[in-house]
């Protein structure tokens, strides 16, 4: 996704008597891809059990069913970039949202384990691509000053996805008696859960129509008069001249993005390039997904009713929700920094807390954890608070820093990359996660401590803070000292 990258004498993109006109609805609707993000990724959750039992895998098999959509999004964040760069935004949204609706379709009616894991990595590629083009396009349009608030829209839209799943999962397997049960036509419940994605695919489609190209996409393809009128309901009529010729000017200065511009002396890759791959890599390496794609069948196995463990897994995903709103609230204010490092350690103790009650857990016969007397209260707790900790940090931060960390000329490149290994990272947790749970829950959730304390480190020694930098400013400070 080319960018302009220039010199301060020029006035900012967004000058500072703008009034950001429409630019908030204009993000609501392009981080509305968080959306069916969330929902694509956590709709597996009320499904698992269903899919073990109704093709008879467990264990390594089923992570690597659960992960499938994973390998598809990193396929769709890789190619993303180059797509928007090709198509414009506005086309790549349209094309993820069509994905989505044939995800649903698909999967909801897969008479095959395989069929169903084919339209689950169609669904991925759909992931993928949202995931890439709606902070770059939100943080193309959006003033500086707010531009950490509104890039963690994407944030909230897919928290807020993730929680409409659940809600849709708990909802159906309460009509059906159960998620392997048929309800409606003769199809069971589990795979109502993946058709119900149609709705919210259609309506994102549909509003994709509503909204803007990227005035910085626009220019870069010499179509100045669409760019104008873009930038004037952005911006009203101050300083439009000057900012178009600002674009102009730093386009000038660039070349078509490619991956060879992230080549460096850093085990092949540039420095900054690195950054944004480990908060990638390590947003995921925290664990944070096993909550919202096994929680319900790991409540379940601990003891807890079936029912119950959707009720929990909800409100989880409630809390996600509302602590999503602390990091947008903050996130301009206090920095992306801070946000880190507050997060980092509030999960090293939530994870640790986790490792040691189901490390002393007492096992049934069948070698699974039982949580008794305080220990159940206790690691419910812990998982809400680690949810807290990651959602008003590095749940939207890391998006907020992938959408405006590298300098203009390989920004493109640079964050198709880092959000690839960011879905390579959520598929090794993912796939990993039902053998390491078979083998020891302890250890499962130790390992994840101990990256959230390597998360810590990382950010202390090599992340810089963004807040207030204008994208045309993203140069050599975004580099470690």
């Amino acid at each position: 996704m080319t960018h302009g990258g220039g010199a301060s004498e020029v006035p900012s993109v967004y000058g500072e008597d703008d009034q950001g006109h429409g630019v908030v609805g204009i993000a609501v609707v392009a981080a509305l891809a968080g959306f069916l993000f969330g929902y694509d990724s956590a709709v597996i959750n009320g499904a698992v059990d269903a899919i073990s039992e109704r093709f008879s895998i467990t264990g390594y098999p089923l992570g690597l069913v659960v992960a499938s959509a994973l390998l598809g999004a990193a396929v769709g964040a890789v190619t993303a970039g180059r797509l928007a760069d090709h198509l414009g935004r506005l086309s790549v949204m349209k094309i993820a949202a069509v994905m989505f609706f044939i995800s649903a379709i698909g999967t909801g009616l897969a008479p095959s384990l395989w069929l169903l894991v084919t339209f689950r990595v169609v669904g991925g590629i759909g992931v993928g691509l949202a995931s890439v083009i709606a902070p770059a396009y939100i943080a193309e349009v959006s003033p500086a000053r707010i531009r950490g608030r509104l890039a963690s829209l994407q944030q909230l839209a897919i928290v807020t996805g993730i929680f409409a799943s659940l809600l849709v999962n708990y909802v159906l397997q309460r009509i059906a008696g159960g998620a392997d049960n048929d309800l409606w036509f003769g199809i069971e419940a589990w795979r109502w859960m993946f058709l119900a994605m149609v709705i919210p695919a259609v309506v994102y489609g549909a509003l994709s129509f509503t909204i803007p190209e990227s005035p910085r996409y626009l220019i870069a393809n010499d179509r100045i008069p669409e760019a104008k009128d873009v930038l004037h309901r952005l911006l009203g009529s101050a300083h439009l001249d000057e900012t178009i010729a600002r674009i102009q000017q730093t386009l000038r200065l660039e070349h078509k993005p490619s991956m060879r511009d992230l080549k460096g002396p850093a085990l092949g890759l540039l420095p900054i390039v690195w950054i944004g791959v480990l908060l990638s890599v390590f947003q995921q390496f925290v664990g944070i997904n096993v909550i919202f794609y096994y929680s319900t069948t790991l409540w379940h196995a601990v003891g807890f009713t079936e029912n119950d463990s959707f009720i929990i897994s909800t409100i989880t995903s409630v809390v996600n929700i509302l602590t999503t709103f602390i990091a947008i609230a903050l996130v301009d204010r206090v920095g992306r920094k801070p946000l880190l490092l507050i997060g980092s350690a509030g999960m090293t103790v939530t994870l640790g807390t986790m490792a040691i009650i189901f490390a002393t857990a007492s096992l049934d016969a069948e070698g699974n954890p039982v949580l008794t007397g305080a220990a159940g209260p206790i690691a419910l707790v812990a998982a809400n608070l680690f949810v807290v900790a990651f959602g008003m940090s590095w749940g939207p931060v890391v998006w907020v820093l992938l959408g405006e960390l590298f300098p203009n000329r390989i920004r493109a490149a640079a964050l198709s990359l880092a959000a690839a290994a960011q879905w390579l990272a959520n598929w090794a947790i993912t796939v990993s996660f039902p053998a390491l749970s078979d083998f020891s829950l302890g250890v499962a959730y130790g390992l994840y401590a101990a990256f959230a304390l390597l998360s810590y480190l990382f950010v202390t020694r090599y992340v810089r803070e963004t807040k207030g930098m204008e994208l045309e400013d993203m140069k050599a400070e975004g580099l470690p000292a």
